[in-house]
């Protein structure tokens, strides 16, 4: 039996995740939980789960936990430092790592830095750091393990196969909602609008991300890092239907792809069983029904932040820290009505221009990187709503 750490619980990952340990109670324990402000969500985990360790946001968030009629005894941490802490628990043969955003980075490098394997749904971590999370892993022995369905595609095609005689991999996106809108219309689109995704159940961010392609930037920052590749050997391509998750290419001309329904429980519960698979409560993908399977290039010039996380990742260094770091900060901005969808790209353009690339920032150096960009953000956004 494994034991988990979760953190990030109460999000669509998490939830996701302990749907599976429910369903497998034989092979998986909750040790501990790690979760935000949703003190309600993470009450009734506790409740089923009985972790011994959870962690919240703050001390008010921790307070109300433990007032909670019924809570069973157990140790309540708050703050960055308790999120830490609940990472690096001894007791926890695997950590998943689902918190949102930036946030995520030290959390997940205390987790590595105390020798846990990572089932890793953070894509930002790798992206602001990926040269320090790798390094870190590589010296601690320990195995990240890619929870992205696209990453956990292409880590499930190349098992068997020696790096030497891949091509490249091939990262598929849906397109989101707005695939077929022209530029224009794109320029307008409504929080609601843009937050009906039409093939996946997410968090808002990442539905955000998805309908501007951002996500897929971060992604192929992410894959550099997680198969030690360079940006020439990653591309991307549209496909709708969400059914062929990647692919990669040998230098034989042979092309393999991963296939499945677009349910994420399915690379999670890789993950966790990683070499080994288990059953999974999922609807199967039968492809005689599924209809046709459509491919096709991204338009860079509509969909801009793929543009720019192509751009950032050539540069390197530090530049991914800032398109992060500004996206978050558009993207916060657009869902709270402040900048319209079309000025996402814009602030995370604006942004990056600022900056002057470190080639290997240490972790202070990206930390301050992160800080400083959403300062210059903030600024750049309320430019905008001046207009």
């Amino acid at each position: 039996m494994k034991t988990l750490t979760i953190l990030g619980s109460t999000g669509s990952i998490g939830v996701s995740t302990l749907d599976i340990v429910e369903k497998n109670p034989d092979k998986f324990k909750v040790q501990a939980l790690a979760a935000g402000s949703n003190v309600q969500t993470l009450a009734g985990q506790i409740m089923k789960f009985r972790p011994s360790l959870v962690a919240v946001r703050s001390k008010e968030d921790a307070s109300n936990l433990k007032k909670r009629s019924g809570m069973p005894r157990i140790k309540i941490l708050y703050g960055e430092s308790g999120i830490e802490e609940v990472a690096a628990d001894p007791s926890s043969d695997i950590v998943v790592s689902a918190i949102s955003g930036a946030a995520g980075l030290k959390p997940t490098l205390a987790a590595v830095a105390a020798g846990k394997n990572i089932a890793l749904a953070n894509k930002e971590t790798m992206v602001i750091a990926g040269h320090i999370v790798t390094a870190t892993a590589r010296k601690q022995k320990v195995k990240i393990l890619p929870v992205d369905s696209e990453h956990s595609a292409v880590f499930q095609c190349l098992s068997g196969q020696a790096k030497k005689n891949l091509r490249r991999i091939i990262l598929t996106a849906s397109g989101g909602p707005f695939l077929n809108l022209s530029g224009a219309q794109l320029k307008n689109v409504t929080v609601e609008q843009a937050l009906k995704h039409p093939r996946w159940k997410m968090g808002r961010k990442i539905t955000i991300d998805s309908a501007s392609l951002m996500n897929k930037g971060l992604e192929l920052i992410e894959a550099k890092w997680l198969f030690d590749l360079d940006v020439s050997c990653i591309d991307v391509l549209i496909h709708p239907q969400s059914i062929v998750h990647s692919l990669i290419e040998m230098i034989d001309g042979s092309v393999f792809a991963q296939l499945g329904i677009p349910d994420m429980r399915i690379p999670i519960a890789y993950a966790l069983t990683y070499p080994s698979r288990i059953m999974n409560d999922v609807p199967k993908l039968d492809l005689a029904t599924a209809g046709r399977l459509d491919f096709r290039r991204p338009d860079l010039k509509k969909f801009r932040c793929l543009a720019l996380a192509f751009q950032a990742a050539r540069f390197g260094g530090s530049m991914p820290a800032v398109l992060n770091a500004a996206n978050e900060a558009a993207v916060s901005a657009f869902l709270g009505r402040k900048i319209a969808f079309g000025d996402i790209p814009k602030v995370v353009e604006e942004a990056m221009t600022f900056h002057q690339v470190i080639d290997k920032p240490s972790l202070p150096d990206v930390l301050a990187i992160d800080a400083e960009t959403r300062v210059i953000s903030e600024s750049i956004i309320k430019k905008i709503q001046k207009g």
